[in-house]
């Protein structure tokens, strides 16, 4: 996908989508889109870019993402299936004047925070994730009955997680390929040394235009996203395997345990060995 807007279909019977995205429609780059979206994740695992955030994603999950949030769900493995129902809608679809109501004022101050993307947990997870999958199947009104118990479950919770208020400032397809070739690049080589005059390289911008190109967009540095890949890959080996720690700190792209471990508490602020204890399946 070479545009950052993505249309998003609406059938003309309905006043928003609801569908499931299973591999290989699951594989939409870096895009975002005007409408808001609540995404059930159903199948595979992987990374997910959402704003500034980056992070893991499972089979389970739920998040919320306002408007023009850009986003990619990329998958762990090419060949594994990703699969996610995913409701689009645009804020003031059910009008203005409905969102002015008072027993709409949990809703409309929700939606109000722009710029705005949560990852939900605990019961309030289960619950959202029960109520798209219902959502999927129904029909008429059921379908603005269900999409408002959503959101007024969401709008009164405390078990949801801002993970980016980030605005993206990329409006043009040319940007977004820039963008998508660089993250595409770094997912492909981050647990090797990638210098700036390299990645710079592949944008054919100077060391200091790439630099400030990457953090317009992106909202952080190059050397910190990179940094966020290599300790979410150590994260995962962490808890899914029982790999000697130093053993892990050079497969994530480290060569000094000094560094590594440094890095590591700044992103998780615990140590290695303390992630390990807290999370370990």
């Amino acid at each position: 996908m070479k545009t950052l807007i993505q249309k998003i279909y609406v059938e003309e019977h309905h006043s928003f989508a609801c569908r499931t995205y299973r591999t290989p429609d699951f594989e939409t780059a870096w895009h975002k889109h005007l409408e808001s979206e609540l995404i059930l994740i159903t199948e595979g695992n992987g990374t997910a870019l959402i704003g500034d955030f980056i992070g893991e994603y499972k089979e389970g999950d739920v998040f919320f993402l306002q408007g023009n949030v850009p986003h990619w769900f990329r998958k762990q493995e090419k060949t594994s299936i990703g699969s996610a129902i995913v409701i689009h809608f645009l804020n003031d679809f059910w009008g203005a004047g409905f969102l002015s109501l008072p027993e709409m004022k949990p809703i409309s101050r929700f939606l109000e925070n722009k710029n705005t993307g949560l990852q939900l947990h605990g019961q309030l997870s289960i619950d959202i994730a029960k109520i798209i999958i219902e959502l999927e199947q129904a029909k008429g009104m059921d379908r603005i009955q269900l999409l408002l118990n959503s959101m007024l479950k969401i709008s009164q919770s405390e078990e949801q997680m801002v993970i980016t208020m980030a605005c993206s400032s990329m409006n043009n397809s040319e940007e977004n390929s820039v963008i998508e070739a660089v993250i595409d690049y770094s997912f492909k080589h981050f647990l090797n040394p990638i210098s700036l005059n390299e990645i710079a390289g592949i944008t054919n911008m100077s060391i200091p235009a790439f630099c400030r190109f990457f953090k317009r967009n992106i909202k952080k540095s190059y050397l910190d996203f990179i940094k966020e890949l290599r300790i979410g890959h150590a994260c995962k080996l962490l808890r899914d395997t029982d790999r000697a720690i130093l053993d892990i700190c050079y497969n994530s792209g480290y060569n000094s345990w000094a560094n590594f471990s440094k890095q590591f508490k700044v992103v998780s602020n615990i140590t290695p060995s303390q992630y390990r204890r807290q999370h370990k399946k």
